[in-house]
């Protein structure tokens, strides 16, 4: 129990991040399993023009690195251009 009302607070808004954090991180992890479960190249495409926008709504906001952001846009892309 917080001794603090500024603590106290301060539990309640790391919560709310941390639960709007799981959910926008499951919906990238989401995004990118399903460019890579894609076999048909225009489905693929699709899947990848979705997951670029989350990527960078991803680094934009500081759930990840924009390195990171800018590496997996990179692997799908490659991933998504060697399809048949």
């Amino acid at each position: 129990m917080p001794s603090h009302k500024s603590c106290a607070k301060r539990m309640k808004t790391s919560a709310l991040e941390r639960a709007r954090n799981r959910g926008n991180r499951s919906q990238l992890r989401d995004a990118l399993k399903a460019v890579r479960t894609e076999t048909k190249k225009s489905e693929a495409v699709k899947a990848l023009q979705q997951a670029i926008v989350i990527l960078a709504k991803s680094a934009s906001s500081g759930l990840i690195h924009k390195n990171n952001a800018a590496r997996n846009k990179s692997r799908l892309t490659s991933f998504v251009a060697k399809l048949a």
